[in-house]
């Protein structure tokens, strides 16, 4: 089976310096692909986000022209993306839009993976900056995918209704934790980047790009009612790029990193992530919407307790292996921050639920039920 692989979303994260969100998922599922050996795939990218190494033992990619051209002028009429062409002539079967950019095809069927409706359920958790046309575009653009592939039940339950999308066109693929978050980093090497990175033995972690829906503000407002000893002793560590939409974030993160309560490392390289998650004392993840959350099934592979939300995919994603919080309560979370302080009881249970629950979220399992929807949607059986 030869499937065209769409790869934008993963080359602009490159360009700018780190891959997260929907270009980690495009790559760690692309490798999961190519390692199974059971799909061959063609990457394929718009403008000029095509290029020769972005899926190693992939085919030579192809180039699907202007996005927002091609798109806007599949919705408004019969035209075809100007890239067909060169995806029949590699003899491709199937097209998957792994990152929301869905080109409109007459001889392939195309499969899109819609991560979540947030664009549409919440807009205000999006970038401002043409949103109106983006939705509109997303919204179209999705309605003429073939079959819908998505990450969690809830989101496809918010794609049934922000889409109309019936919900037999749409498959839940979990997403998938990498085996590396398993391996463990032995004291030493974790010790020296700790002091590299200038981070005490105890500490909160929050891990992700900043942006309103991450809620970091209302982290850094419980972290703030605790004991002014206690903040010092086990500071708030932020880990992510600046986003959108966090101006009023980063200068409160400054002024606590000056207080000593806080710290914000922006990027860091993976082993660094990795150590810095197998040290810290939670993983404080209180989002106020999630298609999935993939950071809280990284920390259970790193045996880091959880403290998750209680909306959205969260709790779905956690199960029973995180403690979950109202992300709208500042007092629920400094509640839970207390309890991982103060050691609770079920602490050696939840890391082994944790660590279960990961075992159980692979990017192998990904592939294999992703390759299925594949053969499914060839073989006619879930297609529209």
């Amino acid at each position: 089976m030869k499937v065209g692989f769409g790869t934008t979303a993963l080359a602009r994260s490159i360009a700018h310096g780190g891959v997260d969100g929907i270009g980690s998922y495009t790559r760690e599922l692309g490798q999961a692909l190519l390692t199974a050996g059971r799909v061959d795939l063609v990457p394929a990218g718009y403008r000029a986000f095509v290029g020769e190494d972005i899926l190693p033992g992939a085919s030579p990619p192809v180039n699907l022209g202007r996005h927002a051209v091609m798109a806007t002028l599949g919705a408004v009429g019969p035209w075809k993306c100007a890239g067909e062409k060169h995806l029949v002539a590699e003899h491709v079967d199937v097209f998957h839009a792994t990152d929301h950019l869905i080109p409109k095809l007459s001889a392939i069927p195309v499969i899109a993976t819609l991560m979540d409706a947030i664009p549409l359920s919440n807009p205000e958790w999006t970038t401002i900056k043409l949103a109106a046309l983006r939705r509109w575009l997303l919204l179209r653009s999705g309605g003429w995918a073939d079959h819908i592939i998505t990450i969690s039940e809830y989101s496809k339950r918010s794609i049934v209704e922000h889409f109309g999308i019936a919900a037999e066109r749409i498959s839940v693929v979990p997403l998938g934790v990498h085996p590396r978050f398993f391996e463990r980093i032995d004291q030493t090497a974790r010790d020296e980047v700790l002091t590299r990175l200038g981070l005490p033995a105890r500490f909160f972690l929050c891990v992700g790009t900043l942006q309103p829906r991450k809620n970091i503000e209302r982290v850094l407002d419980a972290h703030n009612s605790l004991p002014a000893a206690l903040r010092l002793e086990v500071p708030l560590v932020v880990v992510g790029r600046a986003g959108w939409g966090c101006e009023s974030l980063v200068a409160r993160l400054r002024a606590s990193e000056t207080e000593g309560s806080a710290r914000w490392l922006q990027y860091l390289p993976d082993f660094d992530v990795r150590a810095v998650m197998q040290s810290a004392s939670a993983l404080l993840f209180a989002s106020l919407g999630e298609g999935f959350g993939l950071p809280v099934v990284e920390a259970f592979a790193s045996r880091l307790l959880v403290i998750a939300s209680n909306t959205t995919s969260v709790p779905e994603v956690a199960a029973d292996a995180a403690i979950q919080v109202d992300p709208c309560n500042a007092g629920e979370i400094a509640d839970a921050m207390r309890l991982v302080i103060e050691g609770p009881r079920e602490a050696d249970v939840l890391r082994e639920a944790g660590l279960a629950r990961a075992r159980e979220l692979t990017w192998e399992a990904c592939a294999a039920k992703t390759v299925a929807v594949y053969q499914s949607v060839l073989d006619g059986s879930c297609r529209s």
